[in-house]
């Protein structure tokens, strides 16, 4: 028996009525920490949980660095490399989310860094993370839209084996991928939900059918031996047992995203609860997923010179082409990834762009008052996004002087990410955990060990990501991460000396206590 129109328009109302409700409380917390609500509350915890899998994008992730673990170590250093990133990052996903329930704002991991310190101290710790969280958030952003832009160049490869991209193919087709996301963003707001919800479906539909298609294709398998036991690093040139941890950048940085999506806490009903559940289970879910499609992938591994020859670094397509057996199969399974990428790349700019938004709303953003602007009409910071992709664009621009530099990106994303991650926690730890003691998702007896596992990592992988994938160095295979950080942190500085240290105080609410 069907409802009523009485009825159904009844249950209608009362579900209006409870979310008004929720909006309602979730802005006076939002008052509480200092901030009105400019943005509609129009994302659910699924969403939540689709953005952050889709700024993850483990396949694409996985394939645009398998070079990293092909070089460093090969199916050793892919599999268990991959189960040790997921494991310490869960630990760092559910020490931010246990901060998250009590300060469930945009500014994510700065404002949490400054209400958790010393009045004294939260101004220049809130900097330090801010341009930290920034610098990670725009490379996060420009690494997944530049290596989904080497993909797309490389399915031509699989029709003609002799074309190698030139420099400006590759940067345009960045810029038209940015340009994309951004207009996705700006005109597609009130689709944003619905599209991070199919993310999900899409990506584990891609991974089941790509899992099914490679095993029953292949004419040539690898032993189980092969798959779980299997150890070289000669290609490296380190020592054996380092060159494990130096390919641990290709799990460290496709696992990276997740804390970027507490940037969105101000858009979330109840973000206190779903933003940390988002968190945590983003990542539980990008571990499996990333097993699920590491193991048929080696299994099926073509020979590991030939793969690592591609030309422009990416030898997905090479291997679907050869597994398949055609250039046609081949581009079906690498269509599967690109759709990954499309929504990977929307995520990632509207986290970036949020972050910015977060940032520039506090004053720390040269320009602040225009990069804080919310639009009435289309509901999002448009200004914020724009500078996002202006920022993504210019940066492009290394790649026309060195793919090296260019490279490093991957390399500066993970590192300031990781080390945005770990200062509100360390900062929590220093003075006792008091201030989560009793978070809505706590982590119980077992929080002081969870955050010095995320500590501890964090502080190893900042020197293991500095490092070159191989060696001997040369000019066109030097990692410049650290070079970059340092010309951020240069910039960061500067700033704060001209202007940060007298016009800024760190999250509002501070600011009313000085």
């Amino acid at each position: 028996m069907s409802l009523s129109p009485t009825v159904s328009s009844s249950n209608n109302m009362t579900t209006e009525k409870v979310e008004q409700a929720e909006d309602i409380s979730a802005n006076q917390a939002l008052a509480q920490l200092g901030y009105a609500a400019e943005l509609p509350r129009n994302m659910s915890m699924l969403s939540i949980l689709g953005l952050s899998f889709a700024i993850m994008s483990v396949p694409l992730g996985i394939s645009t660095t398998m070079y990293i673990s092909l070089t460093d170590g090969q199916s050793v250093t892919a599999l268990y490399g991959w189960i040790l990133v997921s494991l310490v990052s869960l630990c760092t996903a559910a020490s931010l989310a246990e901060i998250c329930a009590v300060y469930p704002t945009a500014g994510g991991v700065y404002y949490w860094s400054a209400i958790l310190s010393t009045r004294r101290w939260a101004p220049l710790v809130s900097w330090i993370d801010g341009w930290l969280t920034l610098v990670g958030n725009w490379t996060a952003a420009l690494s997944i839209n530049f290596s989904g832009a080497q993909v797309i160049l490389s399915a031509i490869t699989l029709w003609d084996e002799h074309y190698v991209p030139t420099a400006w193919q590759t940067v345009l087709t960045f810029w038209a991928l940015t340009l994309i996301c951004v207009l996705i963003n700006m005109l597609g707001t009130r689709f944003l939900d619905a599209l991070n919800q199919v993310c999900v479906y899409w990506t584990v539909a891609s991974v089941v059918i790509i899992m099914v298609t490679v095993l029953t294709m292949a004419d040539h398998r690898r032993s189980a031996d092969f798959v779980f036991a299997h150890y070289d690093a000669s290609a490296s040139g380190w020592p054996s047992g380092w060159a494990f941890f130096v390919g641990l950048l290709q799990g460290a940085y496709t696992l990276i995203g997740y804390g970027m999506v507490a940037s969105m806490c101000e858009e979330v009903p109840n973000p206190q609860r779903e933003v940390p559940k988002g968190l945590v289970l983003s990542v539980l879910a990008a571990g499996i997923t990333g097993l699920c499609f590491l193991i048929p992938i080696l299994f099926v591994l073509p020979d590991v010179s030939e793969l690592l020859s591609v030309a422009n670094g990416q030898p997905i397509g090479l291997l679907f082409k050869t597994v398949t057996g055609s250039a046609g199969g081949g581009f079906g399974l690498l269509f599967l990834l690109l759709g990954v990428l499309l929504f990977a790349g929307v995520g990632a700019v509207t986290a970036a762009s949020r972050c910015t938004y977060a940032f520039a709303r506090d004053k720390a953003i040269p320009g602040h008052h225009i990069w804080s602007h919310v639009s009435k009409r289309l509901d999002v910071p448009v200004w914020a996004l724009i500078l996002t992709a202006v920022v993504n664009a210019l940066l492009a621009c290394i790649y026309f002087g060195s793919s090296a530099a260019f490279n490093s990106f991957t390399g500066v994303c993970t590192i300031c990410l990781s080390t945005s991650y770990g200062l509100p926690v360390f900062v929590s730890v220093i003075r006792g955990r008091r201030a989560v003691a009793h978070s809505p998702f706590s982590l119980g007896r077992f929080g002081l060990l969870i955050n010095m596992i995320c500590i501890v990592w964090i502080a190893f992988s900042i020197i293991i990501f500095c490092m070159p994938v191989a060696l001997p160095v040369n000019g066109s295979s030097m990692n410049y991460a650290s070079v970059v950080f340092a010309g951020f942190a240069s910039i960061s500085v500067i700033w704060y000396v001209c202007y940060g240290r007298k016009h800024f105080h760190g999250p509002p609410i501070l600011e009313e206590d000085l």
